[in-house]
């Protein structure tokens, strides 16, 4: 064997060697909390699974998650099909911001959306306190209960289904929409003859997406359900696990199954349905003209503008109005004005210093590291055959597709002694989180460089190889150049999503390990709701500085990296 053989040689056993370790890293996890789950068996009714089921707080959990997520499902397919619809199929103007404006809700932590709508509400909101709307003392607070967790579930998740019914709007074809307008059909005709049929298997996906996640969201139904002893299956684990501590793993792990159960059940039925919806499409895709609004334009535009005032707008101005209290029940006047918040997070704080730099740090990492291995791990995975290559994707999408307290459990089983040979201990330490952040958010950093990728003319490629040069050096010095913007914008989304991520880290933080997420939940937890919205202000404006960054980035980048770019 030549020697530049051998060398081509050892570089794919490299490439097929960081494969084979992703693949690990993502379903190690997983297949750890369903040994630890299915554990004991033969043991009965001590079983932990069995104890777990035959627990009356189980149920009620379950049955809480399923009206909930099942709730919010149908307020996130009423308000995203409006958007997708309006936005997508119509000469309305300002798309652009519409979008950006619409997507913000998803981007933002879950927890913030929470604390800035309880400042919204009830008889101590500092901005009903200011125009005199607020109740009378005393009076309850109408999130804290079922409907009120479905509603920002809803909010939190609409954009989700935007996302998945725009796809299928962009794919019309031109010429079944032309037709039947030269045949005369009138756009009621071609909305309900054509448009909703051809677009059920959009909405069908964006209600899978929206039910998942918000059955395993943390942030919202921990901050309106635990004050009112509401608990859904997430909820029910951090507390369980709060009071008890790693005594209960067994059993949590069991619930933790439940909840993964449920949400590859709700994929399955969403791909049974997508199969029966399905529809062979011929044409150019793509809409053949703006439906034309007419005299009605100013209307709609006023709808859509009212409706972001209502999901957006007025709960961030609740949320800065009481981060410039002095106290929560405190109207804002030119006499009661203060920035003794922010001094206090920002000057005072250790904690929440400590916070930003742990989030920055497994953010900062995670995204870097994700970033170095994507693209060599896209380059494997596009040469590998098409069954393996589907499998293996699968592998490392299932992290990100399982709720995030699922995968908090599993990587506290996994971790929970010291690693073998090396006797190093990661429970208890930044480290947990970070292993846990890298096998969730490797999927995000590595869609963009794969889409990428596929759209790159191999010969450039090809004519290196005919000149010798071996697959680690076409990717230095041919693809990365290329590949650079895709691999910064991944990098970028995982930053943002990690950066504030709640779900994962408080079952997996520790004393002096607080990350932001975890800081802001702590801080409203403990009565410090005005220093919360101090810190959940400035969260909302590095949010919406990284999103503005992406989107100055998306026209170098293929067409969808970017979520909010058409």
């Amino acid at each position: 064997m030549t020697p530049s053989l051998n060398l081509g040689s050892q570089h794919r056993w490299l490439l097929s060697l960081i494969t084979l370790l992703v693949v690990l890293l993502s379903l190690a996890p997983s297949v750890r909390l369903l040994v630890e789950a299915l554990s004991d068996l033969g043991q009965g009714s001590q079983a932990p699974l069995w104890k777990v089921l035959n627990t009356a707080s189980t149920w009620r959990a379950l049955w809480h998650s399923l009206y909930t997520s099942g709730l919010g499902m149908l307020i996130a397919l009423v308000l995203g099909s409006l958007f997708a619809f309006v936005i997508t199929l119509t000469d309305i103007r300002g798309k652009a911001w519409l979008v950006f404006c619409f997507m913000l809700p998803m981007m933002i932590p879950p927890q913030v959306t929470a604390l800035s709508w309880l400042q919204l509400f009830g008889p101590a909101s500092p901005l009903l306190k200011s125009i005199g709307m607020a109740p009378p003392l005393g009076s309850p607070q109408p999130l804290y209960s079922a409907e009120g967790i479905a509603l920002l579930l809803g909010i939190q998740s609409a954009p989700l289904v935007f996302l998945a019914l725009r796809t299928s709007l962009l794919s019309l074809p031109r010429e079944l929409i032309e037709a039947a307008r030269i045949s005369g059909a009138r756009q009621a005709q071609v909305w309900g003859h054509i448009i909703l049929p051809i677009t059920r298997h959009g909405l069908v996906t964006g209600a899978a997406m929206a039910f998942i996640s918000s059955l395993g969201n943390f942030g919202i139904p921990a901050m309106l359900g635990i004050p009112a002893g509401y608990y859904v299956l997430p909820t029910l684990i951090y507390q369980r696990m709060a009071s008890l501590g790693t005594g209960v793993l067994a059993e949590m792990a069991a619930l933790s199954m439940l909840i993964g159960v449920l949400a590859l059940a709700c994929v399955a039925l969403q791909q049974y349905w997508m199969n029966r919806s399905r529809f062979g499409l011929g044409g150019h895709s793509g809409r053949a003209h703006d439906f034309l609004l007419g005299r009605y334009r100013p209307l709609v535009t006023a709808l859509l503008v009212g409706v972001l005032m209502v999901i957006l707008v007025a709960p961030l101005a609740a949320l800065v109005v009481s981060s410039l209290v002095p106290a929560m029940g405190v109207p804002l006047s030119a006499d009661t004005v203060t920035l003794d918040a922010y001094h206090e997070v920002i000057g005072r704080q250790g904690a929440t210093w400590r916070a930003v730099s742990n989030s920055l740090w497994l953010a900062g990492g995670a995204a870097l590291v994700l970033m170095l291995c994507s693209l060599p791990l896209a380059y494997r995975l596009q040469r590998l055959p098409p069954r393996l290559q589907q499998l293996t994707l699968s592998a490392i999408e299932l992290p990100y597709a399982l709720p995030g307290v699922v995968l908090a459990i599993a990587c506290i089983l996994l971790f929970v002694r010291p690693l073998p040979f090396i006797d190093l201990a990661l429970y208890g330490t930044l480290g947990l989180i970070f292993v846990a952040y890298l096998a969730r958010f490797l999927v995000v950093c590595l869609k963009p460089v794969s889409a990428s990728l596929a759209q790159l003319d191999p010969s450039l490629e090809e004519a290196a190889q005919l000149a010798g040069a071996g697959p680690w050096r076409r990717l230095i010095t041919i693809l990365l150049p290329l590949m650079a913007p895709s691999l910064f914008a991944g990098g970028l989304l995982v930053f943002l999503l990690a950066v504030n991520e709640l779900t994962v880290s408080a079952l997996l933080w520790s004393a002096g390990n607080e990350t932001l997420g975890v800081l802001i939940f702590n801080l409203d937890e403990g009565g410090e709701s005005v220093l919360a919205a101090a810190v959940s202000v400035l969260v909302v404006i590095m949010v919406a500085t990284l999103m503005l960054s992406l989107s100055l980035l998306a026209p170098r980048l293929p067409k969808g990296v970017v979520p909010w770019q058409g």
